[in-house]
């Protein structure tokens, strides 16, 4: 388990095959296979992300559960959305609390994590904000989360259903969510050149790392070699 910002995680669940199933996917044409990944089979991974033959790639798959805020889950899920002609069996299956009333957590951002807007953006944003500034918004932000919850306990305990009831739950962006996702190196690597970068917002990209560290170790050849060449 990979812990990421205050309350979340990322746990790699599973993983089918390897760094060599992409060498032999690519050579099934000419009838031929290895058993062990030699300094030719890396060359040929490389020589195929580079010229952008990536179904190869599809042949090897990650598997996923991530907990983290609601508006990262909905940044997430574009890149479901995205790359569905790249790779179209990828899979997202989310917690509903229409079903389950699991115990219910918030993102809540350190003082010092409040950051400025930007200058001359419409999106992202700038430097942190001052301890002042920070300290009262992270008291209205808890502040708003504890009035909805009374509102959400008291709808639980005169017997609406969780899935009306969950209508008072505050704070939805910062709701955390538990989800499990699967997809191929491909798909992966999309979602890793995307929010990794520099311009990513900052809550996403420490789950983009968190993933892109778990990639690296299973697929080291593969995921390089596409973060390298592809976008």
């Amino acid at each position: 388990m990979k812990k990421v910002l205050d309350k979340g995680y990322v746990i790699l669940v599973d993983t089918m095959g390897s760094d060599l199933s992409v060498v032999n996917s690519a050579r099934v044409s000419f009838n031929k296979a290895t058993e062990t990944l030699r300094d030719e089979d890396q060359k040929l991974i490389r020589y195929l992300a580079k010229n952008d033959h990536t179904s190869p790639f599809r042949h090897a798959t990650m598997q996923f559960e991530i907990y983290a805020p609601l508006m990262v889950a909905r940044q997430w899920w574009k890149y479901i959305i995205g790359s569905s002609h790249q790779d179209p069996f990828a899979a997202w299956n989310e917690s509903s609390r229409r079903y389950v009333t699991e115990a219910i957590e918030f993102y809540i951002p350190e003082e010092t994590a409040w950051r400025s807007k930007p200058e001359n953006m419409k999106q992202g944003s700038g430097n942190n904000l001052g301890m002042l500034i920070g300290k009262e918004a992270s008291q209205k932000l808890l502040s708003q989360i504890e009035e909805g919850m009374k509102n959400y306990d008291w709808a639980i305990e005169n017997g609406i259903a969780t899935e009306q009831a969950r209508l008072f739950i505050p704070s939805a962006y910062g709701l955390m969510v538990r989800w499990y996702w699967t997809a191929s190196l491909q798909g992966v690597a999309h979602f890793l050149n995307q929010r990794t970068d520099a311009h990513a917002q900052f809550e996403i990209r420490a789950y983009a790392e968190a993933v892109k560290g778990y990639a690296l170790d299973k697929f080291p050849i593969a995921i390089e070699a596409l973060l390298e060449n592809t976008k």
